[in-house]
């Protein structure tokens, strides 16, 4: 059958027949203007829109949304216009084709900015109605299924933005299938080697693995049975990008990731859920800290499971979701459930107003951000929240991302509650403004009338909302203003290293302007007033060339970091670098100063270019935490995990992940753990050692 047959046929089991005559209408005119028009893989033009339809018609989206996928390119690639849709085929759907369309015609002074600017013009769509999106999200998937005829620059091109934006955006409105599908194929081109190695290792691991699955869920089954519970249970196999990405981001090999087995049991109602969960944990031991109930607190997406990771047979790890079959209908479509399934679902509802409040914030942040990569930048930062859920005084839920501060929290509220907040209590008591909020906790904010955004504020605040009306503020007051306050800044720092700011000469200064890529000195020392650099980097860069002054008293005056100078300062996750680790400091571009151990791989590979890193030193009072990584080889023996987390909790060291490797007598595990410096981490180290079960223990 002809592909718009099908989409006919597929559409008018849900859609109304004189919508499916306006489809038939809006193919025609589709396929008379794209008339001539072909696909580099030598297909008429046409049979590109009418794949977008057909994938948003698996979403059962109405009429109109369906009517501009098949017309979304003919203003942009054809004579049509705009007044001519929706003349045709009304207002809604000109406003959505209009939404979607590429911004092309305007001059940018690079690549990136003119992409930048094409995002910036797509929120502000999609804001106004977020069919955009999905219209968008779609068309995106097809030409990824299609990538194939690009040379293979422009694949790898494409693929990285779609692994760095569409993806996250089809996660954070909650459509898991596209999600998902969009992540493989941008893995497959922009690593197309490890994508094959790892395919083929996956299906070698899954013949061996059947066996093992086929038992466990027959168990878990029974088990569900004894407790009168009516589910379905089915095994989860991973894809292919998140083992790609477990093993990169935990440092794991492949038989690692691959020896955690996963199922998802859906049952009748959220009463049986909780039941459901208490028969497998009275199947199988519960791992310590791996359980998170979505049900209670729903993600922001609107997704909602029990999580809990169990140590099932042979000591293997096993992931378990439990949901209802409502539950699984919006983690697979997300927002599109809305066109799906037309109910009174007040879940449903709830991820509505979700979703509808952060593209509110989101136009908040457009209308501060002076430019589009300035708004790219609070973008990525909202696509790639974590799940620090905290309450407001009145028992109201907020979701932010990992990290966040308290100044990030009175920006969630409002905007002007964040620019006159002077203090906060965190569970009834005085908190500085800097201050990490965790689960739980409950945070209330003290503002003052005359109060105003600190520029210091830059350097910890996480959201892209805060960091966008703290910056709109200081852009509002005077340009001199923000010059004269990042001269300050800057002299202070100089006067710290001995060096008398006058003896900075016009030359360096053109230099390190030349540099940065910026236009003028003055907006140079604006952008540290704004937060954009760190006063202590600029120092050292400046003085780098300096022959005027003792240069050797200079390079033995260390940056002091503590560990809170927020985006500016990173650490890096390769190495994990802890206070009383020799460190040194990498300048990367767009990602400020990132800290390494010196002993770091990367740091001999930037030796190469030594005008990149930076002498870096710990401060003397430093009061976070950071992340560490150890290997512990224990024997394999009933209970020896519960000794090792609570021997790790003994120390007041946090758990934040555990992965297991089992063999017949030892079982390898690898912490991730919360530790304050190298002496606590001996701490740590030395607790664990006094268990007779663990044979190995090292730093990764």
């Amino acid at each position: 059958m002809h592909e718009a047959e099908l989409l006919f046929s597929e559409t008018a089991l849900y859609l109304r027949p004189e919508d499916i005559t306006q489809l038939k209408n809006a193919y025609s005119f589709g396929q008379g203007a794209h008339s001539g028009q072909y696909r580099k893989s030598g297909e008429p033009y046409i049979s590109h829109p009418i794949a977008v339809a057909r994938i948003l018609s698996e979403l059962h989206m109405d009429a109109p949304t369906l009517t501009a996928a098949l017309l979304h390119d003919v203003v942009e690639d054809t004579d049509i216009s705009k007044e001519e849709i929706s003349e045709r085929f009304g207002e809604p759907v000109a406003e959505l084709v209009d939404g979607v369309s590429k911004l092309d015609k305007i001059q940018f002074q690079t690549q990136a900015e003119a992409q930048a600017e094409n995002f910036r013009k797509m929120f502000l769509a999609m804001a106004r109605d977020v069919r955009v999106i999905l219209i968008k999200l779609a068309d995106r998937l097809h030409n990824m299924q299609t990538l194939d005829v690009m040379r293979t620059e422009k694949q790898r091109s494409i693929a990285r933005e779609t692994l760095e934006i569409y993806a996250p955006i089809a996660h954070r409105l909650g459509l898991n299938k596209i999600y998902q599908e969009l992540q493989e194929l941008g893995f497959c081109y922009s690593h197309p080697l490890r994508y094959r190695v790892l395919v083929k290792a996956t299906r070698a691991a899954r013949g061996n693995r059947r066996e093992v699955v086929g038992k466990t869920q027959d168990t878990i089954i029974d088990k569900l049975k004894k407790a009168g519970l009516e589910t379905q249970v089915h095994g989860r196999e991973k894809h292919i990008y998140s083992i790609y990405k477990k093993m990169v981001e935990k440092q794991l090999s492949f038989s690692e990731v691959l020896d955690i087995y996963g199922f998802r049991v859906v049952v009748k109602d959220i009463p049986s859920c909780y039941v459901a969960l208490g028969a497998l944990h009275g199947l199988y031991r519960p791992i310590p800290g791996k359980f998170k109930d979505y049900i209670a607190i729903p993600k922001a997406n609107g997704y909602q499971s029990l999580h809990s990771t169990l140590l099932g047979p042979f000591g293997i790890p096993i992931e378990i979701q439990i949901r209802t079959q409502e539950m699984h209908r919006i983690s697979e479509n997300g927002v599109a459930s809305h066109w799906m399934y037309k109910s009174a679902d007040t879940n449903l509802n709830d991820l509505h107003i979700k979703t509808h409040q952060w593209l509110q914030s989101l136009l908040e942040i457009l209308s501060d951000s002076a430019d589009s990569m300035e708004f790219l930048e609070h973008l990525k930062v909202d696509l790639f929240p974590g799940d620090v859920y905290v309450f407001t005084p009145h028992g109201k839920i907020l979701t932010l991302p990992r990290r966040s501060t308290a100044v990030d929290f009175a920006y969630a509220i409002h905007s002007d509650i964040g620019n006159c907040c002077v203090a906060a209590k965190i569970n009834g008591e005085n908190a500085p403004l800097r201050s990490e909020l965790k689960n739980g906790d409950r945070v209330e904010i003290i503002t003052a009338p005359y109060a105003k955004p600190n520029p210091s504020w830059l350097s910890y605040v996480v959201t892209g909302r805060a960091r966008s009306h703290i910056r709109h503020f200081l852009k509002t007051i005077q340009f001199d203003e923000s010059v004269e306050l990042g001269e300050r800044m800057l002299n202070q720092t100089l006067l710290a290293l001995n060096v008398e700011p006058d003896l900075v000469s016009d030359a360096q200064w053109e230099k390190l302007v030349r540099d940065c890529g910026v236009k003028s000195k003055k907006v140079l020392l604006a952008d540290l007033a704004l937060g954009k650099q760190l006063p202590a980097v600029i120092a050292k860069r400046l003085l780098s060339p300096l022959e005027s002054v003792n240069s050797e008293r200079l390079s033995s005056d260390p940056i002091t970091i503590l560990g809170t100078e927020g985006l500016t300062v990173q650490f890096a996750r390769c190495c994990h670098p802890i206070p009383g680790d020799v460190i040194v400091g990498l300048i990367k571009k767009d990602h400020g100063l990132v800290i390494h151990t010196h002993t770091c791989p990367i740091i001999a590979q930037a030796q190469k270019n030594p005008e990149n890193y930076l002498d870096v030193t710990w401060g003397r009072h430093i009061t976070r935490t950071f992340e560490v990584k150890i290997k512990i080889v224990a024997a394999n023996k009933h209970g020896v995990l519960a000794r090792i987390a609570a021997a790790i909790a003994k120390t007041e060291s946090n758990i934040d992940d555990i992965a297991m490797e089992s063999e017949k007598d030892y079982t390898a595990m690898g912490f991730i753990l919360q530790v304050k410096n190298r002496y606590h981490l001996a701490q740590v180290m030395r607790n664990l050692r006094r268990i007779k079960e663990v044979a190995k223990i090292i730093r990764t």
